[in-house]
């Protein structure tokens, strides 16, 4: 039975600096114990070590990165009579934007030895060349989703 509509999801905030909600997102992923001022420094850091000159440069060079991660499929887990399997899905934009952004970060946390914002711009500029662990990442999730398409009707 309906509950009523489901409410339209406010737009975030774009952020000061740049001006863009990817960016402000990012901010809020990178985000530990509730210290944003620390996130920002972090993301900032990143991003003018990416391109020093041009504050939308640098924007439009993240934005780009994190567009060549992005999943267009994935793989969801559909139980049907009483056997797993592993069903191919679309995914919507939102959902991909965040997944890219959550690849990229676990990709440069994974890298130690060296400072979040350098191994963040390091993966950013080879996310943005469609190299790295992130677009692997996507590699093998598309790969995975194209070798169980033959259950794709379990959709629904």
């Amino acid at each position: 039975m309906s509950r009523g509509r489901i409410a339209a999801r406010e737009p975030k905030e774009p952020d000061t600096k740049y001006k863009s909600r990817v960016v402000s997102k990012f901010i809020n992923m990178v985000m530990l114990g509730g210290k944003k001022s620390t996130a920002r420094k972090i993301v900032y850091t990143m991003l003018e070590s990416i391109d020093n000159e041009d504050v939308k440069e640098a924007r439009r060079y993240f934005e780009e990165a994190v567009k060549n991660v992005m999943p267009e499929v994935e793989v969801r887990t559909r139980r049907v009579g009483g056997a797993n399997y592993q069903v191919p899905v679309p995914v919507k934009h939102d959902r991909a934007e965040t997944v890219a952004m959550r690849w990229i970060l676990t990709a440069a946390k994974n890298q130690k030895g060296s400072p979040i914002s350098v191994t963040l711009s390091n993966e950013i500029k080879s996310a943005y060349s469609g190299e790295g662990s992130a677009v692997k990442k996507k590699q093998e999730t598309h790969k995975m989703a194209e070798a169980n398409k033959a259950f794709a009707h379990f959709k629904w």
